[in-house]
């Protein structure tokens, strides 16, 4: 399906020349959009009225995902330390850890993340991906033996498996009202003959998540990161492009890119989405409404 040019305007490339950008998170008291740049280990500020991309810091630990929590506080995936660290919003350059361990074993190497709004729990995800090699993190062994997706509760400060039922969770993403969690599977890139390429959604009970069931599976490329506006389309990574579905994970259409896509978000208005992509940063203007309507 082709989009007109009321539902989205052309894409923009707003910052170049990293080597594999990931984790963009929109910070709404500064209208900054923030992205980690993995295998250099550096963070980045895009500042949308400047329009120009800031250096935070070269010493991210392997930055991956990143998360702007409600209080303004931004939560990062280190593939260097295999953490979830806090970085106050108020110097972004300082990571402290937060969550490491189960039971006494380290993380292997966290992925992605977000927030679930209505009680404060933090979901993310635990390939290996920074711990098979010295491109993205330390190569080392793994102590959880397990690829899976976690939920911390900040006010008891207990980390539980939410699910073990995928086999190398990547991008998630809550529907609006947090009921629902989608998480991305890209085992396909470990498991050349067995693996999955797919999108999966999982019912949401306190920090467990039950009945997951296959909703999309993606042709291009692997599924990575992704986001959702408050309509429930779903806007998700792909090797060709970001795959817009609605909000019965039917396709509505792709954002085709000239780089393989990892992650994406919107401003705090939802009128712009960012996507990471490769060596490169795009924005792309969205009327969510009318496209919600398809």
């Amino acid at each position: 399906m082709s989009f007109s040019s009321a539902m989205l305007s052309e894409l923009t490339l707003i910052s170049g020349g990293h080597i594999w950008c990931e984790g963009a998170a929109w910070l709404p008291h500064t209208k900054q959009l923030l992205f980690s740049d993995v295998k250099k280990g550096a963070l980045y500020l895009f500042d949308n009225n400047t329009q120009e991309t800031i250096l935070v810091t070269e010493q991210s630990n392997y930055a991956n995902g990143n998360y702007t929590l409600s209080n303004g506080d931004v939560i990062t995936c280190e593939h260097g330390r295999r953490c979830i660290s806090l970085r106050s919003k108020d110097n972004l350059a300082i990571a402290k850890v937060m969550i490491e361990k189960l039971d006494g074993k380290r993380l292997n190497s966290p992925n992605d993340l977000v927030e679930r709004k209505s009680d404060g729990t933090i979901w993310f995800t635990d390939p290996p991906y920074g711990i098979t090699s010295d491109e993205e993190g330390y190569k080392a062994e793994s102590q959880i033996i397990g690829c899976y997706v976690y939920c911390y509760d900040p006010s008891s400060d207990t980390l539980s498996i939410a699910t073990s039922d995928i086999q190398r969770p990547n991008g998630l993403v809550f529907s609006p009202d947090e009921s629902t969690l989608y998480v991305a599977d890209m085992s396909i890139v470990d498991f050349p003959t067995h693996g999955l390429k797919h999108l999966k959604a999982f019912d949401v009970d306190g920090c467990s998540l039950s009945n997951g069931r296959l909703v999309y599976e993606v042709e291009c490329g692997i599924p990575d990161g992704m986001t959702a506006d408050k309509f429930g389309t779903l806007y998700l990574s792909s090797g060709e492009g970001i795959i817009i579905l609605n909000k019965n994970m039917q396709l509505l259409g792709k954002i085709l890119l000239p780089e393989t896509v990892s992650n994406c978000t919107f401003d705090e208005q939802e009128k712009t989405l960012y996507i990471t992509a490769s060596s490169s940063v795009y924005a792309i203007d969205i009327n969510t409404k009318q496209l919600s309507l398809l």
